[in-house]
Parts: C-alpha cells; sequence; structure tokens
C-alpha cells in the first residue's frame, strides 16, 4: 500500500458511500499502528502514523528509547545501534525511525491489509450508525435499485448507502420499477460486526403520521396534535387528531382545501383510504367517531378500567360498523384503545323490552338492585 493508493480509497469510499475521509483517518492510523507493531514486535506506544488528507502525506515511524543496555526490546534501543542510524543521537533520548513506503506496503500485504480494511469498515459502520441514529424513526426518500423477483425485496439507495426494504414491510399490492424515487420510514439501525443494516419500512403506522406531518403545516408546528393512529397498511388507517387552537378544525386541516392534503399522502400510499377523526376527551364520543363512516346510535362504556364499552348502531349499518373480515371494529378498537362490543338497534329494543317485562311482573312490595364493585 503507497500513497496513492490510500488516498485513491478514502476517495472512492467519499464518493460511492458519502462518507468523509476525515470520519475514517483515524481508525485506519489505528489499524496500520497495529499492524506495524505486529510486524516488529514493538510497544503499544511505540508506532506514530501521520495522515493528512490536504498533503498527501502519509508516514508511519517506530519510535523507541535510547538507552545504554536494551531490557525491554519492544521499547528500547541501543545507543551503539542508535548511533548508526543518527550520529546526534545521546542515552534518554528518543529516536524515531521512519519505515519507506515499500516496508509499509510489505506489512500491509502480510500482517495489516485485513487489520487496515477492518478499520476502514469499523469507521464506515459508526459513521452510518450515527448518520442514521438521527434519521431513526424518521421518513427518508430513497431509489429503488434492484427488485428481488424471487422474494420481492427491494433494494433501495438513502444518501449514496443501500437499504433493504423487504417484501413484508411493502405496502400489499404496491410494485416498484428500478428508479422509482418512494419515502420509507426508518424503523432501526443495527449494527453486526460485518455491516450496519438499515432497517425501513413502509407498513408502520408512524410512517403515515410522518407523511401527515410535512402535508400538514398545523401538525408540523404543533397547532394540531396526532393523538393515536391505528392501520392495515394497504387498506385502511385511521388517524385521530386535535386541535390546541379552538378556532381551527383539526379535520379539516388534515384534509386540506378541494381533499388537496389528505390525497397527496393516499397517493403516497397507494390509494390506502384514509379516516381522519376528531379526539375527544369523552371516550363515548370518541368511540363513536371512530367507528366512521358509520353512524352510532349510542355508546355505553361499560368500565373505564377495563376499557370496555357498548356501541348500539342502526341495524342497516351494522355490517359497515364492523367493516370487512371486522377491519373497522377493530381499527377503532386499536385507535382508541377500548374493547368495543358492536350490536345493532333492533336487539338493544329487545333486550330493553325484555328488562321491562321482567320488572312488570315483579311484585311491587319487591325490590332488586346490583352493585358493581
Amino acid at each position: 500500500m503507497n500513497n496513492h493508493e490510500l488516498f485513491e480509497a478514502l476517495e472512492a469510499l467519499e464518493r460511492e458511500k458519502g462518507i468523509k475521509a476525515e470520519a475514517v483517518l483515524d481508525s485506519i492510523k489505528n489499524a496500520i499502528a497495529v499492524a506495524v507493531r505486529k510486524y516488529y514486535n514493538v510497544g503499544e506506544n511505540n508506532v506514530e502514523v501521520e495522515l493528512n488528507q490536504e498533503t498527501r502525506k502519509f508516514q508511519v515511524s517506530i519510535v523507541k528509547d535510547i538507552v545504554e543496555e536494551v531490557t525491554d526490546p519492544t521499547t528500547q534501543i541501543s545507543f551503539e545501534d542508535a548511533y548508526e542510524k543518527n550520529k546526534r543521537v545521546r542515552v534518554g533520548a528518543r529516536l524515531s525511525m521512519r519505515l519507506d513506503t515499500k516496508q509499509i506496503g510489505r506489512i500491509a500485504a502480510l500482517s495489516g491489509k485485513n487489520l487496515i480494511h477492518q478499520g476502514i469498515n469499523d469507521a464506515v459502520k459508526a459513521q452510518l450508525m450515527e448518520q442514521y441514529q438521527s434519521k431513526l424513526h424518521e421518513i427518508v426518500n430513497a431509489r429503488v435499485q434492484k427488485i428481488e423477483p424471487r422474494t420481492g425485496n427491494v433494494t433501495v439507495s438513502i444518501d449514496k448507502n443501500e437499504a433493504i426494504l423487504f417484501a413484508s414491510e411493502q405496502i400489499p399490492g404496491e410494485t416498484f420499477h428500478e428508479g422509482d424515487f418512494i419515502k420509507v420510514y426508518v424503523n432501526d439501525v443495527v449494527s453486526s460486526e460485518r455491516r450496519c443494516t438499515i432497517k425501513v419500512t413502509r407498513t408502520h403506522k408512524d410512517l403515515v403520521k410522518r407523511l401527515f406531518e410535512k402535508e400538514v403545516p398545523e401538525i408540523f408546528d404543533g397547532t394540531v396534535e396526532v393523538k393515536s393512529i391505528s392501520r392495515e397498511a394497504g387498506s385502511r388507517t385511521k388517524i385521530a387528531v386535535f386541535s390546541k387552537d379552538p378556532n381551527i378544525d383539526p379535520v379539516g386541516a388534515c384534509i386540506g382545501q378541494r381533499n388537496s392534503r389528505v390525497s397527496n399522502i393516499v397517493k403516497e400510499l397507494n390509494g390506502e383510504k384514509i379516516d381522519i377523526i376528531k379526539y375527544s376527551e369523552d371516550p363515548a364520543e370518541f368511540i363513536a367517531a371512530a367507528l366512521a363512516p358509520s353512524s352510532v346510535v349510542r355508546v355505553d362504556i361499560l368500565s373505564t378500567e377495563e376499557r370496555t364499552c357498548r356501541v348500539i348502531v342502526p341495524d342497516m349499518q351494522l355490517s359497515l360498523a364492523i367493516g370487512n373480515k371486522g377491519q373497522n371494529a377493530k381499527l377503532a378498537a386499536k385507535l382508541t384503545g377500548y374493547k368495543i362490543d358492536i350490536r345493532p338497534e333492533s336487539s338493544d329494543l329487545e333486550e330493553t323490552e325484555a328488562s321491562s317485562d321482567t320488572e312488570a311482573q315483579q311484585p311491587e312490595t319487591e325490590s332488586t338492585e346490583t352493585v358493581a364493585e
């Protein structure tokens, strides 16, 4: 390894991966020092490595203490041997012995190449970890690079770095083509022995939240707050919003004029339906709103501790309230945090009539009461 090869590698790293040379110089210097110490059997503090990208200076030296009698050859050199290298040396001083390019190349070839590569890899991983930790749980723009036909996994590039959008993390039904630009949610950044892996998704419910933050200024500045989200990716999302300003309608702010804001989000999510719900501190009111598009006759809160309720809906809207395969009811339950028992209005009337008949048959002198504790 010579000066030219080393600095060419650093420039390629910056060009291809977006990793600044400054970020890896220390790791390279440490790796070279380890290789030289191992090759020459010298002490930990007896190797000096100088790397300067601006001047392209690359210099490695072995430094030893000059002594009359050597007791530790890994850190010391005799005055006699030192004098042969430099006539102006003296006992008690330190002698710096610079290695030439051929020596460094030989060391790299025999014992240091892997260490140097490992040093670069470690620095790259550290840089990526730092870079993407700041983007964790955020939306980033990605470009589709490659689609694996067998698995359906998609390789995307993010700021010159690669990430895998697994088939399980894609919105059902969406298709990609090489060169497409998409938005992905950074779900996790994991560092292993070999690499730093950026985990991205398009199915996470917080992807929808971040999209609303980008499209709705009132959410971005905190005037409108997203209270909760429930989602079945590719099919339907329910989002509950609340306005801190009584003069601003949170639902209207999210929809935008002529549906402009929400339609942009629906387009990004491949046509996924979005129900925007006005949040309420009153659980009954919130649950009724969460079951949209169905209308609700009444909500009975059975237990605030166990968070259970019974919802009465018009008979003709029972299937709408429950939804296809129970989807609407499930999303409403996740949105509100309540277990929801949905019943048609007719069954509620039958229960009421049956209860009235039972009470009518009771003797006037008898009184019954049950208290739940």
